[in-house]
């Protein structure tokens, strides 16, 4: 389990703004692999086909100075931005229902990136109990409130069947959980305090097929 930093109070932040922030963080990173001390948000935004306008903005939430004709400090406003979306601090999270989604997240290594690990995994298959992908072992279902107390995690990832999520959503409520990242095709019902955040791959690949459907319209 990795070291929390000391807490720090955050500001809340517009949804777009957090969304963009990820993307910042990734195009800078790539900037300073390349020697870059300083970015400028008008070359950014349009780098990545932003609004410069909002950019700049998103820029000046994190509160790190920019100059005239020099831009914006890269590794200090790289930091700000992680600082900002709570990625300075090390988070822990037990995955639920180890499918095949299920260990392809175990087996990413991005989530490095953002101070997640994944240092317990839940499933109701008995064959898959006591086996281990990527370093983590499956643990019963049955195990799933001791574990979570135990390991004092606050987030899960919800990779089970729609039929299935509600109960374990309750199951991990009861352990304490404080936010569920959920890929089942369902809204959970939870109490209010805990944070869902829905990753639809259906919704997702409705936007994709609606686009490619308009543009084979637009050729025909």
């Amino acid at each position: 389990m990795k070291k929390r930093a000391e807490s720090v109070k955050l500001s809340p932040l517009p949804l777009p703004t957090i969304r963009r922030y990820p993307i910042y963080i990734r195009a800078i990173k790539a900037k300073m692999a390349g020697g870059e001390l300083d970015v400028s948000s008008a070359v950014l935004a349009e780098e990545l086909g932003l609004d410069p306008v909002l950019t700049r903005k998103d820029f000046a939430r994190t509160g790190v100075p920019g100059t005239p004709r020099r831009g914006y400090p890269a590794k200090e406003l790289c930091e700000a931005m992680n600082r900002a979306l709570g990625w300075d601090n090390a988070m822990d999270a037990a995955l639920i229902g180890v499918g095949s989604l299920g260990r392809a997240l175990l087996g990413y290594s991005g989530f490095e990136e953002q101070n997640l690990s994944i240092p317990v995994a839940f499933d109701a298959n008995a064959a898959l109990i006591g086996e281990s992908f990527h370093g983590v072992k499956i643990r019963p279902m049955s195990e799933l409130g001791r574990l979570i107390k135990n390991l004092k995690v606050k987030v899960a990832i919800l990779t089970v069947p729609g039929t299935a999520a509600q109960a374990c959503a309750d199951q991990l409520v009861a352990a304490g959980i404080r936010g569920i990242w959920n890929f089942a095709p369902i809204q959970l019902n939870v109490p209010r305090g805990v944070k869902v955040q829905n990753m639809d791959l259906a919704q997702s690949l409705a936007v994709l097929s609606h686009q490619v459907a308009l543009g084979e319209g637009a050729r025909a």
